[in-house]
């Protein structure tokens, strides 16, 4: 009569395939939760059940009014002006006040500031904006679908001196010249 021992080779295998579910239910698990993006600030991070569809560099000016402001005067907020381009380098839209991002197709979105970081003193904020609203174009729905907007990698865009906005020069206008990256998202499972 011969005995059988439990082979050592079949336990291995049993272990072997329950870590290999166990690590695929993780996988699976961390598939819905969307991870830090490396280099984004945590205040700028996009929250969970959103992913990055595209990217659009601009090129602009950050276009500043001064304004009488109580007792006094001061340059009002930027209303940007800026093209937009694709990775390829070709125009994917246009950039302007709202602040309201228009792609070719004729879609658009309009979104508002929900967070913002300094990252260079020399640069406009990098931004976290929420949508607002969004409309389909005549030729398509490229930015129909968007939920939030990031704007990293600023160069340039900040208001002129404060002391250039006074009595003599109220009701000027300075537009200073920005660079950025747009990165546009939208929810998920769309």
């Amino acid at each position: 009569m011969r005995i059988h021992e439990p082979r050592p080779l079949a336990r291995s295998r049993r272990v072997r395939r329950a870590a290999v579910l166990a690590a695929l239910a993780l996988v699976g698990g961390a598939g819905a939760a969307q991870a830090a993006e490396p280099g984004i600030p945590a205040d700028i991070q996009v929250p969970e059940g959103n992913k990055l569809y595209l990217e659009a560099y601009a090129t602009g000016v950050q276009i500043y009014d001064c304004v009488a402001i109580g007792d006094g005067y001061g340059w009002g907020p930027a209303t940007p002006r800026a093209d937009l381009y694709a990775d390829n380098g070709k125009l994917f839209g246009t950039h302007y006040a709202g602040p309201t991002w228009a792609a070719r197709d004729g879609s658009k979105v309009i979104a508002k500031r929900d967070k913002g970081v300094i990252m260079d003193q020399t640069a406009i904020p990098w931004l976290r904006l929420s949508k607002v609203s969004t409309a389909v174009g005549a030729d398509g729905d490229r930015l129909a679908g968007t939920t939030f907007i990031q704007r990293i990698n600023t160069t340039g865009g900040l208001p002129p001196a404060a002391a250039d906005c006074n009595a003599a020069t109220a009701g000027s206008r300075q537009e200073i010249d920005y660079t950025a990256t747009y990165r546009f998202w939208k929810l998920s499972d769309a």
